[in-house]
């Protein structure tokens, strides 16, 4: 099973530099073993369930929320019971298809 979600935590009420309270949510992120990436707008996981994944997100916009009086999330989610390895695997399809193009 596969459930990968692409997030984002932004504080507010925080100022308008915000990276220092972000990376709270990504050592989250990162201290759960879950596959995962970050990019400029959005950090994506990727685990075994929805139990698992959201446990993560709750725990980053948790850690965010210490340092912050406000915690706005958006939260997309792709959910498929017979796959497996969709952080990477998506994005290498694509890349094939490109490379295809090009040849």
């Amino acid at each position: 099973m596969s459930v990968l979600a692409a997030f984002s935590v932004t504080p507010l009420g925080v100022g308008e530099d915000v990276g220092e309270v972000v990376a709270e949510a990504i050592r989250v992120v990162r201290a759960s073993g879950l596959p995962n990436q970050t990019d400029a707008m959005f950090t994506l996981i990727e685990g075994d369930s929805w139990d698992e994944v959201l446990d993560v997100i709750k725990q980053a916009v948790e850690a965010v929320a210490g340092r912050a009086p406000r915690v706005s999330t958006v939260i997309k989610v792709d959910y498929r019971p017979s796959a497996s390895g969709a952080l990477t695997g998506k994005v290498e399809a694509v890349e094939r298809y490109i490379a295809a193009d090009n040849g």
